[in-house]
């Protein structure tokens, strides 16, 4: 008797968590749709940390305006998300 095929999306899951990066950013990116929700990630990226600047790229600058506006509880979210001791003190946006 065959199997029913097996979902690749857990053993893909696993496996990004071991080949990403050991960065800031890498973490950020692991958790931004769940800190942010699926309509500002499908909308907003994160592309660059440094000394706790975290610059995302937004599609339109009304994503851009709207990240601003919740900048204090996004950061919040990611960094409650994040499982290092790094912490996030400034969001700057960027429009395409």
């Amino acid at each position: 008797m065959r199997r029913a095929p097996r979902r690749l999306s857990i053993p893909l899951a696993h496996l990004r968590g071991e080949l990403a990066p050991a960065s800031t950013l890498a973490e950020v990116q692991l958790v931004w749709e769940t800190a942010v929700g699926e309509a500002m990630a499908a909308n907003a990226r994160p592309t660059a940390e440094r000394d706790g600047v975290l610059t995302v790229l937004c599609s339109a600058s009304v994503w851009a305006s709207e990240l601003t506006m919740m900048a204090p509880e996004v950061l919040a979210r990611v960094n409650d998300a994040l499982d290092s001791q790094t912490c996030l003190q400034e969001l700057r946006c960027r429009t395409r």
